[in-house]
């Protein structure tokens, strides 16, 4: 088996820690000056934070005292050591508390930067290790990146394609005589930018264009067509200056007067572009911003040969990528390139080819509807205030204003922003059931304009009036005729669109032909009979009209079951639409329209009340009922400095929570958009239905012809008649086969079944990514757990400490230091553990982690390393074997390579893993752990386990762990799941068949698995396999239903049996008959029961 490509609704992390670091710094170097060397140190910064300031001592490893202070940057340039520049503490807790909630949740905040007109703050790495375009996918979209970067000033210290002709000089002789250099040329100057002493201050000052150096206009001329090489000055650690727009950085770079080629600065490589997107085949070169993603609400969708005359026709389109439709969500999903045409251009040429109404939804920033006191388009043709995205009358009255909440608040919005007196219109639905509803709305109508045409039409036709044919024919005929083109009406253009637009023959074309037969043979008949010679039939418009409105009355049961059973698993129907809002003491209290939240806002829960959207308590104790939400059956206590989900409902407790995400951005939106991308994606069972349905009415077309031939030929040679009696029989049985065929049921099988099993799912805390992880997970035969925070809770606590200097505080300090801010479970255990002792802060410089092994960084220019220890060569000693023995998580710290500390830390097992483990095992699905961690540890979590030790894996690095999953594929065979907690497990998750993450918080958008389980209990595996099992047996019904219902049909229409036939006019049936069995039977699965 190969590595599996991300999920299509995968985002890609592409930020961290640093790029806080970095954001803050720039802020600083707008408001606090730069006469600084590397931080700021007037008076509203100089009170320096313990946890930023450090001192380091070692006499046993020969460093003299030393006390780093980040504070103590006034030295002379000389006497300072060298080190990277840094953030005010002011600037960076202000930019933490501002952009760590976005960091958190989707892992970028380069969308958000960008929205404030700044420069984004890091590269895109896509899965191939290569930097990509931001807009190459909505999922793997950080920001969009312009086509030609502006660049303040970059060089190229050294040329970095040996042999090519890459520089072109300006007036510099050293540009010129570079221009046609030889590489050892090159390689004796060193330089590919001119003289190093010249000074830039002529060039420094003009914004160079791209892949130019601020010496002359050096150019990468002619590098590789495979990349695009962006080369920028740097200072010695490797610091970027003057790349981009943001004026902090550019004023960064000017403070070396004397040029950028220094010594003590080199170039680096900011961006490496591959040419082509190999999954679409997009020019990159050409397209790297101009992609937006684009989700259409349409209107109008109702069976398969809709949702294929929708994709066919956006395919059509160029310029459109990654297109997906939705028949259940009646949506299509795309990217669109906005050189090949606008969203209004490619909504216009839908709606031309389909007769569908589209509307584009907002899939960015938030949105709130108001009414507006005054003229409406004056209103949206005014200059937008700062923070609003876009306005679009939607009404009347009614205005949509897309805005960045971050930047201005909702009742900012409405009560300061404009000089028009502004209130909130009425709250939508979510899109897909306000779009389901007005579709049942409007087909309401429409089956009660027929009905009331088609009765009289009956009783004219079948009562015991008196014989006046031509009265009753004429009234028959005015009537038809409204059913036929303005009930009917729509069919006709339906029908035609998809023949000569997309070549599509869909079952509109079935209603079309046969209620057209009928009409245009009545009208025949009846004109006969208008002109005194009377056929031996008379005129029948009561088959047209009740065919017609029986067609109207089932597609009307359909959307109305569809719809109902698209509400009954919405977890979106859990978001409060008032709240309490309040002030910290919750002394002070008013109701508000949801919609009015805003950032920094705090809001009351009262007893028994839904608690509206995430946040976090300040005051008050309470219970909180989770299960609606996570599946949690108990109760969850809940504190100051607890989270709480929007949605769950609240105890006896009365709680002031603080706001940390709007209603359209929390747990409940989060979850119900993972729900819907499942919704988008298709099964391999969908594909055989797409090709059965996409013969399917072509073969009933045929099958039409056959009876008609058949039935002509029995009425002249076997019964005798003449040919007009033949026909007109003939034509009834035709008319049968024609309209009693229904692909709908096939249609609907697979995807109403995905919905409501992506809904149960999602209220058991289990939310699938993909509806192929659906189909797959009943076949699974091997499961793969991670350790630490999967099998065990993931609490870490150190149980033992052994010091290895003479100096305990100092090897705590520098451990601190190391560990501070590292998210891993074993960093972040040893760092709680130190903190809570007030160990202080050693400066420890550019500490990055290593996948696998640990964390190292610097201090002093000494390497400090901190981690597993084979990585640190210490395995072997007694100290550290001793806590393996015990069955301990052993983390170790050295300094120039010499252990100075070891710590061994305990974690208990969850309380389901011997059940889940056991229930596995007894469905004949083998079970192994593969862990990072130390053999002890893992040995030990195993044997509680009973899992053979044939099947345990320890000690592995990411890389291992995919050696492994792809060895069991290929040695054994088998469907693997991958379980972990999401740390170093993205590799792993993204390896197996089902890859899935176990939440430990409230945000579940940052994972790259197929599946979350939102509730943090391995039980949600069982679910998962169970709930897959369960939704198969249903799609077979629904299949076996299908065939069963269109064969019988068609032969009970087309007359096979003697006695039993199917008149044409109550064919029209067939849709309630095909239709409603599926959707119940999906509907079953809302009573899917967990037995564990």
């Amino acid at each position: 088996m190969t590595t599996r490509n991300q999920p299509s609704g995968t985002a890609l992390p592409c930020c961290d820690d640093s790029c806080l670091e970095k954001v803050a710094l720039r802020e600083c170097i707008l408001q606090c000056g730069q006469a600084q060397n590397a931080s700021c140190s007037d008076d509203d910064h100089a009170t320096v934070s313990r946890a930023r300031s450090t001192t380091a001592h070692s006499s046993s490893l020969g460093l003299g005292a030393t006390t780093f202070d980040q504070r103590n940057l006034s030295l002379p340039s000389s006497q300072s050591p060298k080190r990277k520049r840094e953030a005010c503490m002011t600037h960076s807790r202000r930019v933490r508390d501002h952009y760590s909630t976005t960091l958190a949740r989707i892992g970028c905040i380069c969308k958000e930067l960008v929205a404030k007109h700044l420069q984004p703050c890091c590269k895109e790495v896509g899965p191939s290790g290569k930097t990509t375009p931001a807009s190459t996918s909505r999922e793997k979209i950080c920001t969009p990146r312009p086509q030609q970067p502006l660049v303040e000033e970059i060089c190229a210290t050294k040329c970095k394609f040996p042999g090519k002709k890459l520089c072109q000089g300006g007036n510099s002789e050293y540009g010129r005589a570079h221009e046609s250099a030889t590489p050892a040329a090159l390689n004796r100057n060193g330089h590919c930018g001119g003289d190093p002493r010249n000074n830039h201050s002529d060039t420094e000052k003009k914004r160079a264009g791209p892949f130019t150096s601020c010496s002359d206009s050096c150019r990468l001329q002619d590098t590789p067509q495979e990349v695009a090489v962006i080369e920028t000055c740097g200072d010695a650690d490797g610091t970027a200056i003057g790349a981009g727009r943001d004026p902090a950085i550019s004023e960064a770079g000017r403070r070396s007067r004397n040029g950028c080629s220094s010594s003590t600065e080199k170039c680096q490589v900011l961006k490496v572009f591959p040419s082509e997107d190999p999954e679409t085949g997009i020019d990159l070169k050409q397209a790297t911003s101009n992609l937006q993603h684009v989700v259409l609400d349409v209107q109008g969708l109702t069976c398969t040969g809709c949702e294929t005359k929708l994709f066919r026709s956006l395919q059509q389109i160029p310029g459109i990528y990654r297109l997906q439709t939705s028949l259940v969500l009646s949506q299509a999903e795309f990217d669109l390139d906005e050189k090949a045409g606008s969203v209004d251009e490619v909504v216009k040429s839908v709606e031309k080819a389909t007769g569908f109404v589209c509307q584009r939804l907002n899939n960015e920033g938030q949105e709130v509807d108001v009414l507006v006191d005054s003229d409406v388009k004056a209103f949206v043709a005014q200059k937008y205030p700062h923070g609003v995205f876009q306005m679009t009358p939607i009404g009347k009255q009614v205005v949509r204003i897309t805005y960045d909440a971050r930047v201005i608040g909702a009742r900012a919005l409405l009560r300061e922003c404009f000089d028009a007196s502004l209130s909130l219109a009425a709250p939508r639905r979510s899109s897909e059931l306000e779009s389901g509803k007005k579709h049942v709305r409007n087909m309401t109508w429409i089956t009660l304009l027929s009905i009331i045409l088609t009765i009289p039409v009956l009783v004219m036709a079948w009562a015991p009036l008196p014989h006046r044919p031509v009265v009753y024919g004429s009234a028959s005929l005015a009537l038809a005729t409204i059913v036929q083109f303005v009930v009917a009406g729509p069919f006709y253009p339906s029908a035609l669109r998809a023949l000569l637009f997309t070549h599509v023959i869909e079952i509109d074309l079935l209603i079309v032909l046969s209620t057209s037969t009928a009409y245009i043979f009545s009208i025949i008949l009846f004109a006969y009979t208008v002109a005194g010679r009377p056929l031996q039939i008379e005129q029948f418009f009561q088959t047209s009209t009740l065919l017609i409105t029986l067609i109207i009355i089932g597609r009307l049961v359909s959307a109305f079951a569809r719809q109902r059973a698209v509400e009954s698993v919405s977890i979106r129907s859990l978001q409060e639409e008032t709240a309490t809002l309040c002030s910290t003491d919750g002394l002070e209290e008013e109701r508000i329209d949801v919609r009015l939240f805003q950032y920094g806002d705090y809001f009351k829960v009262r007893p028994d009340s839904r608690i509206t959207t995430d946040g976090v308590v300040v005051s008050g104790t309470t219970e909180v009922d989770e299960s609606m939400v996570t599946g949690e059956s108990l109760p969850v206590e809940k504190s100051p400095g607890s989270p709480v989900i929007a949605g769950s409902l609240n105890g006896s407790g009365v709680i002031v929570v603080r706001l940390t995400h709007l209603p359209g951005d929390n747990t409940i939106s989060t979850i119900a958009a993972m729900v819907d991308q499942a919704k988008f994606s298709k099964p391999k069972a969908q594909e055989i239905v797409d090709i059965v349905a996409g013969y399917f009415v072509p073969v009933i077309l045929v099958l039409t012809i056959i009876t008609f031939a058949i039935w002509m030929a029995v009425g002249v040679a076997v019964r005798h008649q003449s040919s007009g009696p033949a026909a007109v029989n003939a034509i009834t049985y035709s008319l049968s086969v024609l309209i009693v065929s229904c692909p709908c049921a096939i249609g609907l099988a697979v995807p109403m079944v995905i919905v409501i099993a992506g809904g149960v799912a999602a209220k058991h805390g289990v939310i699938f990514k993909s509806a192929l992880t659906i189909e797959t997970a009943r076949n699974i035969s091997h499961v793969v757990f991670d350790k630490t925070g999967t099998l065990t809770e993931g609490r870490l606590l150190v149980v033992e400490e052994l010091y290895l200097l003479d100096d305990h505080g100092i090897a705590q300090s520098v451990t601190l230091g190391l560990t501070y801010d590292n998210k891993h479970p074993v960093s972040a255990a040893v760092a709680t553990y130190l903190k809570e002792k007030g160990v202080d802060v050693s400066r420890i410089e550019g500490t990055k982690s290593i996948t696998g092994k640990g964390v190292q960084g610097t201090m002093s220019g000494v390497e400090v390393r901190g981690g597993n220890t084979r990585w640190l060569a210490a395995d072997e000693r007694a100290e550290v074997k001793d806590l393996l023995a015990k069955g301990l998580t052993v983390f170790g710290v050295t300094m120039s390579g010499n252990l100075i500390a070891v710590f061994g830390l305990a974690d208990s097992l969850r309380a389901e893993s011997h059940f889940v483990v056991t229930e596995l095992q007894n469905r004949n699905i083998a079970v192994s752990i593969i862990s990072g961690d130390d053999a002890g540890a893992v040995d030990a979590v195993a044997a509680k386990l009973d899992i053979p030790v044939g099947r345990v894996r320890s000690r592995c690095t990411p890389g291992e762990k995919q050696e492994y999953l792809k060895r069991l594929v290929a040695d054994e065979g088998k469907k693997v799941i991958f379980c972990g907690d999401g740390t170093n497990d993205a590799v792993a998750l993204a390896q197996a068949d089902i890859g899935v993450h176990i939440n430990t918080g409230s945000d579940v958008a940052q994972t790259a698995a197929d599946v979350v389980l939102v509730r943090p209990y391995l039980t949600g595996i069982l679910v998962l396999l169970d709930l897959s099992r369960a939704a198969f047996y249903r799609i077979f019904f629904n299949f076996a239903w299908a065939f069963v219902y269109n064969l019988f049909a068609i032969l009970l229409a087309a007359g096979a049996f003697v006695n039993a036939r199917i008149e044409p006019q109550f064919a029209g049936l067939g849709e309630i008959v095909s239709v409603l069995p599926v959707i119940l039977i999906a509907l079953q699965l809302k009573f899917f029961k967990r037995q564990y």
